[in-house]
């Protein structure tokens, strides 16, 4: 399976665990900090190098010294870096992540070179060469540019996905609508539904987003597991009963065993259960990149493992 990531490219690093932000000038020991490669596309391409992809990323960083480790970071796991375009003069998007004792991981974020990603710097033999289309971000980007890119892509033959990277506070369906009907699979979090539809129940924000044009929705909700959604109805699928370290990068490991799923043949509901497996995986350690595994790991971790109790009566089938 060939697959470009494009979109958010980040350079995460977190420091756990920390209960609180150290008063004036005082000092607090932490037992970690890790810089990793993060982002709905860069994390993404992460985890799908591990499943066995062949991954190439695409998108904006800068000329700093964090675009260099970023670089370097890819590299080092497997994925090609000649699509990405570095922008002079500009900073490359980084985020420091406080992560609590529990996993919860707010967020201090420098947009950067993500914003500056134009229809210019797309390759686009590149993405008719390619059998998936990831796009992480395409807020980011502009529903407009995210739109004809997909366009392109299913033009050529080439299956799409796309991961939102904005809270849902601060999204809203204009800023996506475009891109929604040459969307294959949407793949959001229940918050994200929720704030970009302006709806207060989840299964009536899916419902918004497949009028607009998303065709198969796989909606993660954290500890609950995976709302899907496809034109047949509606499943639970339930996560893993696990530790958690750290959640950073969960919903990325997601995107990518549902799309490795899916390019394999399986079940959309199959497909959800490896994605949910690989961000369990994911989740028991600090960082995007956290984790020691391949599709055959994964798949075997989803088969030994129990997942959390669910209430039958919400399962859509």
């Amino acid at each position: 399976m060939k697959v470009i990531a494009l979109g958010a490219q980040v350079l995460d690093i977190l420091v756990r665990p920390v209960a609180a932000i150290p008063e004036g000038q005082q000092t607090a020991l932490v037992e970690d900090i890790r810089i990793t490669a993060a982002g709905t596309a860069a994390g993404t391409a992460l985890t799908l190098a591990k499943l066995g992809a062949s991954v190439r990323t695409a998108g904006a960083i800068g000329t700093d010294t964090s675009g260099d480790i970023l670089l370097a970071l890819l590299a080092k796991a497997g994925i090609d870096t000649e699509l990405l375009v570095r922008k002079e003069s500009q900073r490359t998007s980084s985020s420091v992540l406080p992560i609590r004792p529990d996993g919860a991981r707010p967020s201090l974020h420098l947009l950067g070179a993500n914003l500056l990603f134009t229809l210019d710097d797309v390759d686009w033999d590149a993405l008719t060469a390619t059998d998936h289309l990831h796009l992480g971000g395409p807020e980011l980007i502009g529903a407009t540019n995210a739109a004809r890119i997909l366009q392109y892509a299913k033009e050529n033959g080439v299956t799409t996905s796309v991961d939102l990277i904005a809270p849902g506070a601060l999204g809203s369906l204009e800023a996506i609508a475009a891109a929604l009907p040459y969307t294959d699979y949407l793949l959001p979090n229940d918050e994200q539904v929720l704030g970009f539809t302006g709806s207060t129940d989840l299964r009536a924000g899916a419902a918004a987003l497949q009028d607009a044009g998303a065709t198969v929705l796989a909606i993660t909700r954290g500890a609950e597991g995976t709302l899907l959604v496809d034109p047949d109805g509606h499943q639970d699928i339930p996560a893993f009963a696990i530790d958690v370290v750290d959640t950073t990068g969960c919903g990325d490991a997601f995107s990518a065993g549902f799309i490795r799923a899916v390019a394999l043949g399986r079940s959309l509901r199959d497909a959800a259960v490896l994605g949910n497996a690989v961000a369990a995986l994911v989740a028991q350690g600090l960082g995007s990149d956290h984790g020691d595994f391949d599709l055959a790991a994964a798949d075997a971790f989803a088969a030994a493992n129990p997942t959390r109790a669910t209430d039958p009566s919400q399962s859509g089938r």
